[in-house]
């Protein structure tokens, strides 16, 4: 149960050519942008001009840490064992005790307080969102 080699900080290329790093949350996307637009050229030109500190690493911080984008912690043994099993036997019918298992799953997977339902579409997406993490370990 092996986990697929992925680097969550990855860099992609720009159309210039330039690496990218991949933006973990609001923070790194508004630096992103205001790279692109020249206004962090301006500021960080006014910081060193002034010796005014801007506070935009701070600021990109706390906003990364508020506005953090979905990172899904890995599953455990039994929660892949259990998934396993269920994508195996997986019906038309979902019963009561695969949705108790299942939302305490997403929940942790996820960082999320979702709560019971009997909306089906809202169960297909959160399972198709656990089959996507369970997907990423080889050996299935």
């Amino acid at each position: 149960m092996e986990k697929k080699e992925s680097n969550p900080t990855a860099k992609k290329a720009t159309k210039r050519g330039r690496p990218r790093k991949k933006a973990e949350g609001l923070g790194d996307t508004i630096e992103q942008i205001t790279t692109a637009t020249g206004i962090k050229a301006a500021v960080d030109w006014f910081s060193e001009a002034t010796g005014i500190d801007c506070g935009c690493e701070a600021r990109k911080e706390k906003l990364n840490k508020m506005f953090r984008y979905r990172k899904p912690n890995c599953m455990t043994k039994e929660e892949y064992e259990f998934f396993a099993d269920y994508r195996k036997r997986r019906s038309a019918t979902l019963t009561v005790k695969d949705q108790e298992i299942l939302l305490v799953m997403y929940n942790r997977i996820f960082n999320t307080r979702e709560q019971p339902s009997s909306c089906g579409s809202c169960w297909k997406e959160r399972i198709n969102h656990i089959d996507a993490v369970f997907n990423t370990y080889e050996g299935e």
